[in-house]
């Protein structure tokens, strides 16, 4: 074996330890939710970090049966706008597990 070189048995265990994190992150994450609205907040969304949409409330004003397209582009960019944030969230949650992690050969692939 080159000198330098990580033993095999000691990438598995650190690989099984990522695993691990990874999947409790990813629990986590279930947990955590993110809100959005649209249109001054006519439109509500709560969205889970596993990019669940869990509920959207839409207030009464915006229900015009003329105009149906208003209130769904409201809900789409509600929705939209949390899938966002759901997302930001769950790449500052797994960067916390990545950062400083040392894979060789792998710079950056995480």
């Amino acid at each position: 074996m080159k000198k330098g070189m990580p033993n095999m048995g000691q990438i598995m265990k650190q690989a099984q330890q990522f695993q691990s994190k990874m999947n409790q992150i990813q629990e986590e994450l279930g947990d955590k939710t993110v809100e959005s609205s649209a249109g001054g907040g006519m439109v509500t969304t709560v969205i889970n970090g596993k990019q669940e949409v869990l509920s959207i409330s839409i207030e009464r004003e915006v229900i015009d049966p003329d105009d149906k397209e208003m209130l769904q582009d409201l809900i789409k960019a509600a929705i939209n706008e949390g899938l966002v944030k759901s997302k930001n969230m769950m790449n500052e949650e797994m960067g916390k597990l990545t950062k400083g992690l040392n894979i060789p050969g792998m710079p950056g692939m995480l």
